[in-house]
């Protein structure tokens, strides 16, 4: 038989390995939470909740409207493609259904609460079920592209000194793949993904291309294609395409530097009139007078308005151009 002391050492003993295991507990669990918060991009998200890798790629193609070959999921391929290339994640259907949803609540608060007619109501439907999303993912894919014009040449560099040490494309793109912070670290681990499970490096390429949708892409699509025909230097057809898009970029923000007034002057030149209106309709409400009672009011404002639009697209025309 144990003695009392004995026993009480032991007891001792046991609560100081419980609170020892408890704390390694806890510091693994600490460990892997920053470990999938320190992971760079959606991609490696999902190959540390140690999913499949052809799992994570069919999940990383679905979300995105494709099919698991890559392939647009449904029939309108228009809109298919600005919905990839917008690089919106989750269910395309599901975006839909919540826009024309909300465009229904729209409808018939206007109807209950401010008495709308049938026609309003059914104007601002369109307007939130169909116009918004359209016009929320082209401002998407413009960002997205942008992000991607600038990352795109480091991840060129990157490819030409792995090349250079010796390693092959495949390699050098997973690399990219896990290194790069999104939206170029996922596009590219899906073409690594892509090529691991049969694809070939220009084919893969072409996909990429299709999904992002810039241009700098469809000249590399361009580039591998024609070295995998004809031969020649990879490593220094990757390099010069680096230095191409650094120098289109530095080019484009020096566009938008020497543009800024133009903008800012059409931006001033729109809204002073609504806004001189607007505090004129709070200072002083009976300042037109009985003008609003004229039947030639709403025809002069029309064409107002539409010229004053006309000058805005003039304006946008001249600050925004293709290079």
């Amino acid at each position: 038989m144990f003695s009392s002391e004995t026993l009480l050492y032991f007891v001792y003993v046991l609560a100081a390995a419980s609170v020892i295991l408890a704390a390694e507990a806890l510091y693994v669990t600490y460990v892997k939470g920053r470990a999938r918060a320190g992971t760079i991009n959606r991609r490696l998200k999902r190959l540390a909740d140690e999913v499949p890798a052809e799992q994570a790629l069919q999940g990383l193609l679905r979300e995105r409207g494709l099919t698991s070959s890559g392939d647009y999921l449904f029939g309108a391929v228009t809109l298919n493609r600005l919905y990839t290339q917008s690089g919106v994640t989750g269910n395309p259907l599901t975006f839909v259904a919540i826009f024309i949803l909300a465009g229904l609540i729209v409808a018939l608060l206007l109807v209950l609460l401010a008495a709308a007619s049938a026609a309003t109501a059914f104007i601002a439907f369109l307007v939130v079920a169909f116009v918004f999303p359209l016009l929320y993912l082209r401002r998407a894919r413009n960002k997205r592209i942008l992000r991607f014009a600038r990352q795109l040449p480091d991840a060129l560099d990157m490819i030409v000194r792995s090349l250079r040490a010796g390693h092959p494309i495949s390699v050098a793109v997973g690399l990219v793949a896990r290194e790069m912070p999104d939206p170029l670290g996922t596009e590219f681990g899906i073409v690594a993904d892509e090529v691991t499970f049969g694809l070939s490096m220009e084919q893969a390429a072409r996909k990429l291309s299709e999904r992002v949708g810039f241009e700098g892409l469809h000249l590399l699509s361009v580039s591998l294609s024609i070295q995998s025909k004809t031969g020649g230097n990879l490593t220094e057809i990757l390099a010069n395409l680096s230095k191409v898009l650094r120098e289109r970029q530095k080019l484009r923000l020096k566009i938008r530097a020497l543009s800024a007034e133009g903008r800012f002057s059409a931006w001033v030149i729109s809204l002073f009139p609504i806004v001189m209106f607007g505090i004129l309709a709070l200072v002083a409400p009976s300042y037109y007078g009985a003008v609003w009672g004229n039947p030639l009011i709403f025809p002069v404002f029309t064409i107002f308005g539409v010229w004053a639009l006309l000058g805005d697209f003039i304006m946008y025309r001249m600050v925004n151009f293709d290079f």
